[in-house]
């Protein structure tokens, strides 16, 4: 996707009542969100002359910026992803270590982290060996249906 792309789509989302698109070609996820700046208090009418100044920061204030987004490539190594919508633990109890830590050698099978949904703790076991690469969610963090969790390299 190209600079005129995104141009277009900025374009494309100023005609509309929309507050975001989000457009992906091929692996290029590409987001767009309309965000209204805030609104500063009028000035008091007592004044009788304002400055060019004041006057530029009130067209302003009814300016709007946008944010692109666009995602970073995906790192080496597998995901272990949620299965379920629920909040992530990385230990079996706050007094006890963790399960893994970056780092670590992971075999098929092995529980690697917890998700409790609905006060039941489903511990997630890793699909396939190598080492822990990096751990993608912060412990206590809520976490929805395959999001990633951890980051797995042969």
């Amino acid at each position: 996707m190209d600079l005129k792309q995104i141009k277009d789509l900025i374009a494309y989302l100023e005609g509309t009542a929309f507050a975001e698109v989000e457009v992906e070609q091929g692996e290029v996820r590409v987001r767009v969100v309309r965000q209204a700046r805030p609104q500063a208090a009028p000035a008091p009418a007592s004044s009788a002359a304002q400055s060019v100044p004041a006057q530029a920061a009130e067209a302003a204030q009814g300016a709007t910026s946008y944010e692109v987004r666009i995602p970073e490539a995906p790192e080496a190594g597998r995901v272990i992803a949620s299965p379920i919508v629920g909040t992530f633990y990385r230990a079996p109890a706050p007094d006890k270590p963790p399960y893994v830590e970056i780092g670590a050698l992971v075999k098929k099978g092995q529980v690697v982290c917890i998700v409790e949904a609905m006060k039941l703790m489903n511990e997630i076991e890793s699909e396939f060996e190598g080492r822990v690469a990096a751990v993608l969610v912060t412990d206590g963090d809520p976490v929805e249906f395959g999001q990633p969790l951890m980051r797995i390299e042969p």
